[in-house]
């Protein structure tokens, strides 16, 4: 007779995403691990009289979601700030923001995010709406896509911002008919303003965190690749948190934190990284990556394009969007980071900004030889064609975001109109990058949208988003459900090395795991988004159960 599990589900659907992609019946787990799988008879000797035993009464057991780009700790600090990712438009987001002043009058800035651009006029909000809710006081509320900033007057007079002020390098500030800012700071701009934010206390960043992974555990992740550690952007820089959590045992999540590359230094900052990353494994938190931010984003025309923009009459721009990096640098930087070991994850929305990724890793290759660093570019919003076979040739993943490769209003309004029809078609090219051999990982992005996988999962099967009516967007790059659900488990578990240990459901490995209100191979792929998470596991210790 083995030795009785602690936890033990039986009587459901258990996809354990393994190679073959198996399914079983029943689970065991015993220390924090699996033990065994396959069906429920397979299992029945190791209860006893102390093991939990979870009816799945047919539901679905997978293993635990994991998020390949993601930032729990800025998010967490908006949940705690002036959160106005649930307001309804422009008008409800005002109002909540003169509510949250009015509530915190101790407030030295009022600090906050999470607005869209498809709330404003040309997606940038003014300086005055904030003037007349919070007229005494700088209000500073960062984008949901993080990419740029909403300021009131007060703020711009704190930070001497003008309209002699010019626009940085790496970003451009919005102004009026006679040159003063608008109000919305866009990229680089935003640290005029944001370098004279109060610092974020300890206590905050610590309480942040946690709310943020409360969060993700709710929505079923277990793991994922905080894509922005060790920097003081936006005065709060995750780390430390990260290792507080880590050392006291509350970071329940397991977490691969990508260590920032400033894009203002050169490669005299890689013993600094190098540091870091000896000194920060600490529990489930380590530090083996860095991110190279090279462009910007579609919205704002600061992603970089092989061709310009489009403006509004269908004509082209002297704008092809912002190469955060030198190109020919960047493939010095990566070539120095790919000798010391580092992973080095991109964020690349335009497809200059992938094809300077993709050359980077080549020029690594060719100097350093092939290796497991598991290099992978993250957003692909546009890729050109001639690419799309790099990402296997190369071994780079394609780290996705699949909940933004739908129709909305973002989208038709702000982006489709100034990529021109040609290249609003190489948009998020999950089935060519699929078929071509590329391995896929996916996350959220999240504050910028949903951190909810199963909303994630159902984009890219049906590439609409839940409940909408749509037309497809881009059929032909629509994959199906068990891809899907691997790019959010053993996919991210492969980019964070870890798939030896999580990512499926195989005896020996840990017990992380999910646990959904239904079997989504049983219901239409029109309803993979109705899906709920019951409970998250960690190890075997339930993180998350549903109320």
């Amino acid at each position: 007779m083995p030795t009785p599990a602690d936890l033990v589900f039986r009587g459901g659907s258990v996809h354990t995403l393994d190679a073959a992609r198996r399914r079983a019946t029943a689970v065991a787990v015993r220390g924090g691990r699996v033990v065994a799988v396959g069906h429920d008879a397979d299992v029945r000797d190791f209860v006893g009289s102390g093991t939990e035993v979870v009816d799945l009464a047919g539901r679905a057991l997978l293993p635990g979601f994991q998020d390949a780009h993601v930032h729990p700790a800025f998010a967490g600090m908006t949940l705690i700030r002036c959160d106005l990712s649930e307001a309804s438009g422009a008008e409800d987001a005002v109002a909540k923001v003169r509510a949250y002043a009015d509530g915190h009058p101790d407030e030295e800035w009022i600090q906050g995010g999470g607005w869209l651009m498809d709330w404003f006029p040309g997606g940038t909000p003014s300086r005055t709406l904030l003037d007349a809710a919070v007229p005494d006081r700088p209000v500073h509320l960062v984008n949901a896509d993080g990419h740029g900033v909403w300021v009131n007057t007060r703020a711009l007079e704190i930070a001497g911002v003008d309209a002699g002020t010019p626009d940085p390098a790496d970003g451009r500030i919005e102004r009026e008919a006679d040159g003063f800012p608008q109000g919305t700071l866009h990229e680089g701009a935003a640290a005029l303003v944001g370098r004279h934010l109060p610092r974020a206390s300890a206590a905050d960043g610590l309480r942040a965190l946690l709310a943020g992974q409360a969060h993700l555990h709710a929505l079923g992740v277990t793991a994922w690749q905080d894509a922005m550690v060790g920097s003081d952007h936006g005065a709060f820089d995750a780390l430390p948190a990260y290792l507080t959590a880590a050392a006291d045992g509350t970071l329940t999540g397991r977490v691969n934190g990508a260590l920032w590359w400033d894009r203002n230094a050169g490669a005299e900052q890689v013993p600094q990284l190098l540091a870091h990353r000896e000194r920060n494994t600490v529990g489930r938190f380590r530090t083996r990556t860095v991110k190279i931010m090279q462009d910007g984003v579609a919205e704002n025309f600061t992603a970089a394009m092989g061709d310009a923009y489009f403006d509004g009459c269908g004509c082209r721009t002297g704008n092809s969007g912002l190469s955060f990096v030198d190109p020919e640098a960047l493939r010095g930087y990566v070539e120095v980071l790919d000798a010391h070991g580092f992973q080095v994850h991109f964020h690349a929305v335009g497809d200059r900004a992938a094809r300077e990724a993709l050359d980077a890793v080549a020029q690594a290759r060719a100097a350093n030889g092939m290796n497991d660093h598991r290099h992978h570019i993250a957003h692909l919003q546009v890729v050109h064609p001639d690419d799309v076979p790099r990402f296997a040739a190369l071994g780079v993943t394609a780290n996705t975001q699949p909940l933004w490769a739908a129709h909305e209003p973002q989208m038709d309004e702000l982006t489709i109109p100034f990529l021109g029809t040609e290249r609003a078609a190489w948009q998020y090219p999950f089935g060519d990058l699929l078929r071509a051999g590329a391995v896929l990982a996916a996350g959220s992005d999240w504050p910028v949208s949903s951190a909810d996988p199963l909303a994630g999962i159902h984009v890219a099967v049906n590439r609409v988003l839940p409940g909408g009516n749509e037309p497809v967007f881009l059929p032909e790059q629509r994959i199906d459900l068990t891809a899907a659900l691997a790019a959010y488990t053993v996919g991210t578990a492969y980019v964070n090395h870890a798939e030896d240990t999580t990512g499926t459901i195989e005896a020996g490995k840990l017990a992380d795991l999910v646990l959904l209100d239904r079997d989504p191979y049983t219901h239409p792929a029109e309803e993979i988004a109705d899906t709920r998470v019951l409970a998250t596991y960690v190890e075997g210790e339930a993180v998350y159960t549903a109320s």
